[in-house]
């Protein structure tokens, strides 16, 4: 999906219109979304200790999907730059996914812990057990190292801070954090566009001789799409059946929306030639299909949120 931004942006013209210039700013914005889009799930589980939120399904079939479209982008033979950004995104999804694993099996142990000293515990009688925690150091020293592991996590997440708290209102937040990485966008593409790193493509609509020979590469691209299309489902299940978003980052499915949104527009504000659109339609099919899926991750933030307290202090 995100790896085919800059698709048909090949270098054939010096001339820049309005409808290239909205075409290349779109572009620049999605892929300025793709590099951030991890950031706000890995600071929040870090923060949290815990993957327990996300889904290991949805993560790996998004990987198969990036997966796919690396293998279409090099069989195409698109721009260095674009297969680089796909050589990220397998690498990103990689380490989202090592590090839910990693949390997973830390707290499955702690939990399994847990279990056997409780059992423990409860045929003890009461001075064996006040004996072994007067062993286990002075009081206060666990909440001392616990509050020293929380001002760690707490100092790094001020990039991407997710508020877990009832009365914190974390759409505007990161709405700020959305329009700030489009503004990183709009001004990588003036900068790319003032330096003759960006070129505009004609409007003729034209396709490459080895972009249309290229039918196994647009196939990769139809499977991406399916894959993208489908890893969602097993996250909007796992919130349906926990009642819960609990360990999701908002960011990450805002930035996700605002991605594909403008990837898809960067697409259309290009050219509406039959041609052009049926080359780049199974990355417009993901990109934009997965928008509605997003909408109801969307609605589940809201139907499963907390419920804000009222101080009793008036």
């Amino acid at each position: 999906m995100s790896a085919a931004v800059f698709f048909g942006l090949r270098a054939l013209s010096q001339t820049l219109t309005a409808q290239e210039a909205l075409s290349g700013v779109f572009g620049s914005i999605s892929l300025a979304t793709w590099i951030f889009l991890l950031v706000p799930q890995l600071i929040l589980n870090y923060k949290t200790g815990s993957a327990d939120g996300i889904s290991l399904a949805f993560l790996l079939v998004w990987l198969i999907g990036d997966i796919t479209n690396l293998s279409g982008a090099v069989w195409a033979d698109l721009v260095p730059t674009v297969i680089a950004l796909a050589i990220y995104f397998c690498i990103a999804d990689f380490v989202l996914i090592s590090q839910c694993l990693y949390y997973n099996h830390i707290n499955a142990r702690s939990r399994r812990q847990l279990s056997v000293v409780s059992t423990t515990s409860e045929e003890e009688p009461l001075l064996t057990r006040r004996r072994s925690s007067d062993t286990i150091g002075l009081p206060g020293s666990h909440r001392r190292r616990s509050s020293a592991r929380s001002g760690r996590r707490d100092s790094l997440s001020k990039i991407f801070e997710e508020d877990d708290s009832p009365n914190a209102n974390p759409w505007f937040r990161n709405t700020l954090s959305v329009l700030a990485v489009v503004a990183v966008g709009t001004a990588g593409w003036a900068i790319a566009w003032q330096s003759g790193v960006w070129i505009p493509t004609p409007e003729d609509g034209d396709v490459p001789e080895a972009v249309q020979a290229a039918v196994g590469a647009k196939i990769l691209g139809y499977a991406s799409a399916i894959c993208y299309l489908g890893a969602r489902i097993p996250q909007i299940v796992k919130n349906y059946r926990d009642k819960s978003c609990e360990g999701l980052a908002l960011l990450f499915f805002l930035l996700s929306l605002m991605g594909n949104l403008t990837y898809g527009a960067s697409i259309l504000s290009h050219s509406l030639e039959r041609d052009y659109l049926n080359t780049n339609l199974p990355w417009l099919i993901g990109s934009l299909g997965t928008m509605v899926e997003d909408a109801i991750i969307f609605v589940q933030f809201r139907m499963y949120a907390p419920k804000p307290t009222t101080s009793a202090v008036e």
